[in-house]
């Protein structure tokens, strides 16, 4: 009876974890097939445009804007990769480090190297697989143990011990892990568009209308089969996602132009360019929920009340999460693209915040 008391802990373990990875399976297959009826679709109504791809050879003129900043590249002992970054302002200022999100790279952040380079060291980085940084191949290197180990080097190169640190989306994630397991490196924490990485794990398994919102998480864990979805008619997925009426930049917010959406195709299209970022999610679900989550810095969460990825609800919970002074902003008619959709709020708001003398929590 003793012994029986004492496996009953481990099997509902077991059990909740096969229903765990049964939801996950079944629902990235479930993707994957509306995918592929979608693809065949689009087959059936022109198979030429559906495998249409422009040749880009040269990036645009954007992104050597000499008004963004110096193009950067630092190599990182441990790992071997090479790092791209741009960075604003004068060394020796204090550094702000600016983390994006998906599918972006160190471009997102225009807005921020013009705005905080008067007071800062201003980096903008291109995190591991994306961009101009080195992408490993195999899927391993993208757990988040390696994407936190990064940004913990990423500082010791730039010859900085703490940070600014402000992420966006899958930086976000990153941001409130650096914050968790490294907090005497993070001055000040501000998240956009991202709740703290518990209250996400908690709340898409109980709240459906958040797994519909993520169910591109589970159509990344399929192999090859998203990137070649996001590549055909010449990466309109990836032109929808920052343009369309549901999950663009809303009719009020600061719209990209041609030469914006240019620069992100440009990106993309390269070789292997999709699957560096992609390969962060399919590592997701074996890193999730956290075992230290406590947050001790003092942050500032952003958020577009219209994000089409993210349930507004989660942020007002994440402040359970963060022991220190904590400040929520919601922004009314902002999209998920916050800090491209409405740049100069939220540049008022991060130097507010930053100026702000902030005290702990009793």
């Amino acid at each position: 009876m003793a012994g029986l008391r004492d496996c009953l802990p481990r099997l509902v373990v077991t059990i909740r974890s096969l229903l765990f990875w049964s939801l996950v399976y079944c629902y990235c297959w479930l993707c994957a097939s509306m995918h592929l009826l979608k693809l065949l679709w689009s087959i059936g109504k022109g198979p030429a445009q559906t495998f249409r791809r422009v040749a880009r050879e040269h990036p645009p003129a954007c992104l050597n804007d000499p008004s963004l900043g110096t193009h950067c590249y630092v190599r990182i002992k441990d790992s071997g990769l090479r790092f791209h970054y741009v960075a604003a302002g004068e060394r020796g200022k204090p550094l702000m480090l600016l983390l994006h999100g998906f599918p972006e790279f160190w471009y997102s952040w225009r807005h921020q190297l013009r705005e905080f380079k008067s007071e800062f060291r201003v980096v903008a980085l291109d995190l591991r697989g994306c961009g101009e940084t080195d992408a490993p191949t195999c899927r391993e290197h993208y757990k988040l143990d390696c994407l936190i180990t990064d940004i913990k080097d990423i500082l010791d190169s730039l010859g900085y011990s703490k940070c600014v640190l402000i992420g966006h989306d899958w930086g976000g994630m990153i941001a409130w892990l650096i914050a968790i397991c490294y907090p005497e490196m993070v001055m000040k924490l501000i998240v956009i568009n991202f709740p703290h990485p518990n209250v996400f794990t908690e709340y898409i398994l109980r709240h459906p209308a958040q797994l519909l919102k993520s169910s591109y998480y589970y159509f990344f864990q399929i192999p090859r089969f998203p990137e070649f979805m996001f590549s055909i008619n010449d990466f309109k997925a990836l032109k929808q996602l920052f343009t369309s009426h549901s999950t663009g930049i809303g009719r009020k917010g600061c719209r990209l132009t041609t030469e914006d959406l240019e620069a992100y195709i440009y990106v993309f299209s390269q070789p292997g360019a999709l699957s560096g970022p992609i390969n962060y999610y399919r590592n997701i679900f074996s890193c999730l929920p956290l075992k230290h989550h406590l947050v001790t810095t003092p942050t500032l969460l952003l958020w577009g009340e219209k994000d089409a990825f993210m349930e507004v609800e989660m942020a007002e919970v994440t402040k359970i999460y963060v022991k220190n002074y904590f400040r929520l902003t919601i922004l009314s008619e902002a999209s998920h693209w916050l800090q491209q959709d409405q740049p100069d709020i939220v540049n008022t708001l991060i130097w507010t915040f930053l100026k702000e003398e902030t005290r702990k929590k009793d």
